[in-house]
């Protein structure tokens, strides 16, 4: 048998009429840069996320950096953890900002304990890892009490709920919608989503060369912008995953349950912590176990695609060695990079698929 980590042919599959029209639908009317379809989505993505406005770019890295532009009024320190993608941390220098690290708790999020901003501290980038929320309430009563923007990166976090609420809670949050995704593109894309109007309109300017309106007035540039806009096929593709959404994020908290079930009597394994006020999306389903490495050769010679996630964290990388952080600074993070390996998941693996995958761990830790 053999397992890809996540299988995007299947999906296709599942919906290969609605995506063939849809994209033919962009094709016939040769508006590729903006268009019906960008519109449309950005109205149903900023009322699926109970915003008031979203903002499509190209890539959710770009949708970052466009935020954090459009909402820091001055340059300086913003927190965020090294256990997440270089995108996160990419789009905070690149805006001019100063990277600041804090540690993970035990569901892999920010550990709002050690949230501790000062004087130079201007933002706080919680980052919502493998699909589950950060404590929201508290980074917003830090946040409020210092005087610091939130901007939620929910790149791995689409439909995810806190408190019964839709991310991103605070008043900014950014979507990845890279292929992988629980809602993925056909290729790179991304979006802003907030309630403040005025942030919104710098980002259409900023992610467009700079100018307020393309159509009427295509050669005025009032600041100086990116090319960064969401291309319309990928809008179209968008618009048609959107309407499956909570249906796979349903299917995929089945399959963890499952997953949970039968992984519960191993205890080299510990299977993934959910908070209780959380509605887990399971981008990826994780476990830790300290015979990572070994389980992961094992399950490959077996047929079963795994992924390591972030195994370097970003404080011990080359690119952010000027910023002096050392081995031992975050252990945590460290920890995890060592011990966490992420399991197929996806809405169209099967009962038999997850049974067959156990069953392998299973004979794997009985040869310890």
């Amino acid at each position: 048998m053999k397992l890809p980590l996540i299988n995007l042919k299947a999906q296709y599959e599942s919906i290969k009429k609605e995506i063939d029209e849809a994209i033919k639908r962009v094709i016939d009317s040769a508006k590729f840069i903006g268009g019906e379809d960008v519109l449309a989505f950005e109205k149903e993505f900023a009322s699926y996320c109970g915003k008031k406005f979203a903002i499509g770019t190209s890539s959710g890295t770009t949708a970052l950096h466009l935020a954090l532009l459009a909402s820091l009024k001055e340059k300086g320190e913003v927190i965020t953890v090294p256990n997440t993608f270089t995108a996160t941390t990419a789009a905070i220098h690149h805006a001019g900002g100063k990277i600041k690290f804090v540690d993970v708790d035990e569901y892999y999020l920010i550990d709002v304990s050690k949230i501790n901003p000062n004087s130079e501290t201007k933002a706080i980038i919680p980052v919502h890892l493998y699909g589950q929320a950060a404590d929201m309430k508290e980074i917003l009563d830090i946040a409020k009490e210092k005087n610091l923007v939130v901007i939620e990166d929910a790149a791995q976090a689409h439909g995810a709920e806190y408190r019964g609420k839709r991310l991103p809670v605070a008043k900014t949050g950014v979507f990845s919608f890279y292929p992988a995704k629980n809602l993925g593109a056909y290729g790179d894309a991304g979006c802003v989503v907030t309630d403040d109007e005025e942030i919104a309109q710098k980002i259409r300017q900023l992610r467009d060369h700079g100018r307020a309106d393309r159509v009427k007035s295509k050669y005025e540039h009032s600041i100086i912008g990116f090319n960064y806009r969401l291309d319309s096929i990928q809008a179209a593709v968008l618009r048609v995953k959107l309407k499956h959404l909570d249906e796979w994020n349903e299917k995929k908290r089945k399959k963890a349950e499952l997953y949970n079930k039968l992984l519960l009597d191993i205890p080299e394994i510990e299977t993934p912590k959910i908070k209780s006020h959380n509605k887990h999306v399971y981008y990826v389903y994780t476990i830790k176990t300290k015979e990572r490495d070994s389980l992961q050769e094992f399950l490959a010679k077996n047929g079963i695609s795994t992924q390591m996630y972030y195994p370097i964290p970003l404080h011990l990388q080359e690119a952010y060695r000027f910023l002096g952080y050392k081995k031992g600074d975050f252990p945590k993070a460290e920890q995890y990079a060592n011990e966490a390996l992420s399991l197929p998941m996806y809405p169209e693996l099967t009962q038999e698929q997850i049974n067959y995958i156990c069953e392998k761990i299973k004979e794997f830790f009985e040869k310890l």
